[in-house]
């Protein structure tokens, strides 16, 4: 079967729903990756962040506080995203006080974006903090044990010689949760979001041109992704540790 490109379809001017101006096809593209953008860093802040802790209490010798982080991490790991996503969405405002249900769902400010934000952010937070408990335990305990020897306290221990030297270790595997939040971002759709994927179905219904529209943000993700990649490669050399199994252990 032969398909006939036309990508002059994307510079087309059309009546934008959202605010009634006469944009191209090409701005919904561009809105839409800022969207994506925007849910993707705002995401990650909170993943990087609350996984951190948790990744912390997974390794703590206080049993509530790892039992807590496990539960958490089982929790989250295992339930679907697009579930979670409808569970905040959906269920969440619900069970909340009448007033404080009715803020959520329609007196926050841009209610879709955040919750879309916190359900990426806690989803992956739980991966987050597998890989940093993994980090963590990769050191040798001669290294805890020596920094007790020298009087530091259990959070001076994690603060000054586990969390740095873990961090350094895990880039890899941080760099794919990243670009996991910002390729989960096209679930945001769901809840209304009009990210990416979003307005590239929307072209495709105005247009019936859908291989030009979803061409055009397949690249995008490419390219994002692409950079990166190659950004956190050149992190990776600069802070590998000679010995551990990483970039430069070679």
């Amino acid at each position: 079967m032969n398909y006939n490109w036309d990508w002059s379809v994307l510079f087309c001017f059309v009546e934008d729903p959202v605010s009634s101006c006469t944009q191209p096809f090409f701005y919904w593209i561009v809105s839409g990756f800022g969207w994506t953008i925007s849910v993707a860093a705002a995401a990650w802040v909170i993943a990087f962040s609350l996984g951190s802790v948790i990744g912390v209490l997974r390794t703590v010798e206080n049993p509530y506080l790892r039992g807590f982080a496990t539960v958490y991490v089982t929790i989250f790991r295992n339930i679907p995203l697009l579930v979670q996503m409808f569970l905040w969405f959906f269920v969440f405002p619900e069970l909340l006080p009448d007033e404080a249900g009715k803020w959520v769902k329609r007196g926050m400010p841009l209610p879709e974006f955040w919750t879309a934000v916190v359900c990426l952010g806690t989803y992956t937070a739980s991966r987050v903090g597998e890989q940093v408990r993994a980090g963590i335990e990769a050191i040798t305990q001669g290294q805890r044990y020596a920094a007790m020897a020298m009087g530091l306290r259990p959070v001076q221990v994690y603060r000054y010689i586990l969390l740095p030297v873990s961090y350094r270790i895990i880039i890899p595997p941080l760099t794919s949760d990243f670009l996991g939040v910002f390729k989960n971002s096209s679930l945001a759709l769901t809840i209304g979001v009009l990210e990416l994927t979003a307005q590239t179905r929307q072209i495709e219904e105005y247009t019936f041109q859908g291989f030009e529209a979803f061409t055009a943000a397949t690249l995008l993700y490419i390219v994002v992704t692409a950079i990166v990649m190659a950004v956190m490669r050149v992190v990776e050399g600069r802070v590998v540790i000679p010995g551990m199994i990483s970039l430069g252990a070679k």
